[in-house]
């Protein structure tokens, strides 16, 4: 059998090395005073890609379509068929995004941008020749008197990086970029390279975020083992919204918010559990994703040694008070309530497992194998935890997950 299998190995490494590589490069030039981007895609050779089926998403997101080859949009769908030999599609993204009531998630203003990699490029369904491989590289033109740029992908140029994804066929860019006149700091936890970036006078605290993630580093390892090659925090305060938010290997923080509040709650944390979890709920399960945030975003800083037992006693009687009057877990969107109840119900379930294990295993044991999963319902959740558990879990026969 060995022989069969290492010839199966070398058909396929051989493969990929003969894969016909072809660039793709994305051109970004951004435009302040329309508050647009303009976005240039260019192959090499046009011949490898039959078709790009684009999601354009809201009407008026993207505008100006201009391409060589064949463009066809409608029903909010764009479709390119690339001309031969060296081709390009270009068009115009609108960046400046507002929730209703909030202050803005992705801005461009007169000296600096931030804004999602997802805006640049829609995502698109890519039928191309069989044996090809696109190289994906993301360059920036910036605007006069802007110094900088940061993304979540390895620069390979001043203004240039290189995007590769292994789980998309489609390569694009994903993920916070921050741009303009920037200050930066730097260090390598891990095997991860941490940039802390914001265009200056936007109030951020880059030397103390990077300070409390150094201190959190190594209980997230134990708990979470992904080690990407970056992790991005990028921060800005002017008109912007006053929270935190997750993205590819990067993650958005108001600067003028506390990194910790008054009620020894962290958004910073809670953004960098849910990153490195990623735990994503289906079936009404949503509380599951959000209470194991929760758990952990306190739990690690309490482990490192950054919260008093007193301050945790005080947190607990908050998380009783608002779980008090929740009668199920189930939902597809969960309420703060539901939320709260749910880390009660994981600190319990932590315990037991804890008990009956003589403290081999924990709550951790769990959260790894859900990490490890595409996506989880509270059903399998619940198996899980018994397995780790070795006999059925007194805790988790409770009626709020019924």
């Amino acid at each position: 059998m060995r022989r069969p299998l290492l010839l199966v190995v070398a058909l396929l490494a051989s493969g990929q090395a003969l894969a016909k590589k072809v660039d793709l490069d994305y051109q970004v030039r951004l435009l302040p005073d329309s508050r647009q981007a303009e976005v240039r895609l260019t192959l090499a050779e046009g011949s490898a890609v039959r078709s790009l089926d684009f999601d354009l998403g809201a009407a008026g997101a993207y505008s100006d379509f201009l391409a060589d080859g064949q463009w066809q949009a409608q029903n909010g769908r764009g479709i390119w068929r690339p001309a031969a030999g060296k081709t390009s599609l270009s068009y115009r993204v609108l960046l400046d995004q507002q929730p209703q009531g909030a202050g803005h998630e992705t801005r461009i203003t007169a000296h600096w941008a931030v804004l999602r990699g997802e805006q640049l490029v829609p995502p698109a369904r890519l039928d191309q020749q069989d044996g090809t491989e696109l190289v994906a590289r993301l360059t920036f033109d910036l605007p006069t008197g802007w110094k900088g740029v940061e993304t979540a992908w390895t620069r390979i140029g001043r203004q240039k990086f290189r995007i590769d994804d292994v789980s998309r066929l489609f390569d694009r860019p994903t993920g916070w970029i921050v741009a303009g006149n920037l200050g930066s700091r730097r260090a390598r936890l891990g095997d991860t390279e941490v940039t802390v970036a914001a265009p200056q006078g936007q109030g951020m605290r880059r030397m103390d975020t990077l300070t409390l993630l150094t201190f959190i580093w190594p209980q997230l390892q134990a708990v979470f083992p992904r080690n990407p090659a970056k992790l991005l925090v990028v921060g800005a305060r002017d008109e912007m919204w006053r929270g935190a938010l997750a993205g590819n290997n990067s993650l958005y923080l108001y600067s003028a918010g506390p990194l910790i509040n008054e009620r020894g709650a962290s958004p910073l944390l809670r953004e960098v559990v849910q990153l490195f979890a990623q735990i994503n709920d289906r079936e009404g399960s949503d509380w599951l994703g959000e209470s194991f945030t929760d758990y952990y975003a306190v739990e690690l800083l309490r482990r490192a040694g950054g919260m008093s037992d007193d301050r945790y006693a005080a947190l607990q009687a908050r998380l009783h008070k608002r779980a008090a009057k929740v009668a199920s877990l189930k939902g597809s969107k969960a309420d703060a309530g539901q939320i709260a109840r749910g880390v009660l119900l994981l600190q319990a379930l932590d315990r037991e497992i804890r008990l009956h294990t003589h403290d081999k295993r924990s709550l951790d044991d769990v959260a790894r194998a859900l990490m490890r999963l595409s996506s989880v319902s509270s059903e399998e959740f619940v198996q899980i935890s018994e397995n780790v558990l070795g006999r059925e879990s007194e805790v988790l026969q409770s009626k709020v997950l019924r």
